[in-house]
This record gives structure tokens, sequence and C-alpha cells, in this order.
């Protein structure tokens, strides 16, 4: 697993994260230290999404007070589909060391996300964590509430954290908030809105993370599809 790790990740290896991850895997992991982190490039690799799902995803996972089968499987199902079954065994190990430890700084580690991370990426991680809250059948309002935190640490802006809650709920008023527009604008509003979130939401946005994140990217674009389908369905458009 530490060859696993030290091969994947850039600037995870630093701040909390870094202590974090140390913490967890004891000798097998040595944080590098902010001297060191100059060799790193600051764009945001394959890993560093990796481990920012695994950190973010024990945290939502305990905001219930429950660790429930149906949202392990959840997060072990989608690094399967995205990393493959050798990466995902890795990654779980270490998910399940995280999901162990007492308390996680949650601020300081997604301090550290946002000033490494573009946000289209964690906008990204936002979908993810709701899909995870969602794998048990619903999201409770204390997933909501820690969701939120974190959107908000993150520096994601409510209308963003609106949108992407809304693609996890089936009706004309999720819609809406799907494209961050009220349900009361004209019909050429809405076109000019689902053109601003199919650009936000393009997979494109999200290619420097690689193929393995194309399908989740996709994903939102097509619940903005879907909103605007509705939406027009509804007002006969």
């Amino acid at each position: 697993m530490s060859k696993w790790i030290g091969a994947s990740i850039g600037w995870a290896f630093l701040g909390p994260i870094g202590g974090i991850l140390g913490l967890v895997l004891g000798s097998m992991f040595d944080p590098v230290s902010k001297k060191k982190s100059s060799s790193f490039h600051p764009r945001t690799k394959s890993g560093d999404f990796e481990i920012s799902l695994l950190v973010l995803s024990a945290i939502v996972i305990k905001a219930d007070g429950i660790k429930d089968k149906r949202e392990l499987d959840y997060v072990r199902s989608h690094f399967i589909r995205m990393y493959g079954r050798t990466r995902a065994n890795n990654a779980f190990k270490l998910f399940k060391k995280l999901n162990n430890l007492s308390k996680i700084p949650i601020r300081k580690v997604c301090f550290q996300i946002r000033s490494m991370m573009d946000h289209p990426s964690r906008l990204q991680l936002l979908h993810f964590l709701f899909g995870v809250a969602k794998a048990d059948g619903i999201v409770l309002e204390s997933e909501v509430i820690m969701i939120n935190k974190i959107a908000t640490y993150l520096g994601i802006n409510i209308s963003d954290f609106e949108s992407i809650k809304a693609m996890f709920y089936e009706d004309i008023d999720s819609a809406y908030r799907i494209l961050e527009i009220k349900s009361t604008v004209s019909d050429q509003e809405i076109k000019k809105a689902y053109r601003r979130m199919a650009k936000k939401y393009h997979p494109d946005k999200v290619a420097h993370l690689g193929m393995e994140h194309q399908n989740g990217a996709e994903e939102k674009f097509k619940k903005v599809q879907e909103a605007y389908i509705l939406i027009k369905k509804r007002r006969g458009i």
C-alpha cells in the first residue's frame, strides 16, 4: 500500500492530510514537510483527488453516528469502477483506517484541499459526498449539515451547493435548483441557465484528473440535461 501511495499522491503528502496519512499508516509513511514541497507540482493529481475523496467520505459517513454498510459499499464499488480492483482494494484498506479515527480536523483538511484544488474538482468532490450520503436511500439532515460545512470550508458557494444537492432529488423544484434559477424566470432565462450550467459541469472541466473521473463528471452533466428536459416538458417549451 505504501508503494501505491507514494506513486499516486502529490500535494496530499503535505499539511493536515499528510499528517492523517502518517497517523493511520504509521511507519509506512512519513508526511513530507512543506520545506520539501517545492518538488511537487501544485496541480491536483488523480491520487490527490483520491485521498481527498477518502478523507471527506469518512467524515460524511460519521455524520449520523452510524457506519452504514451501504455507504461503505458505495465508496468501495465506485473506487473499483474508477480505479480498478487492485488500486481500489489498497484505497479501501486506507479508508477503513480513516473510519476508525476518533477525529479528523475537518476545517484544516478542507482548507488544504481548497488551496490546492481547482473549483471544478471541488464540485466533483461534493457530488461524490452526496452520493455517499444517499447510498442508504436517504440523505439525512445531519449529513446535509456536514456536507454543507465541508462545502463552505472548500469555498463552494451556496448556489453550487444547492445545485449539486438537488441532483439527488427528483422533482420539479430540484430541477430549477440544479440550473440555479427560480421557477418564475422566463423561458429565455431557462435556456441561458442551461447553457451556463452545462458549461460549468462539462466533463472536460476535470479532464486533468484522468479518465477514471470522467464518469462522475458525466453524471453531473447528465443531471443538468435531465433538469432542463423536465422544465421544458412542464412548461411546454
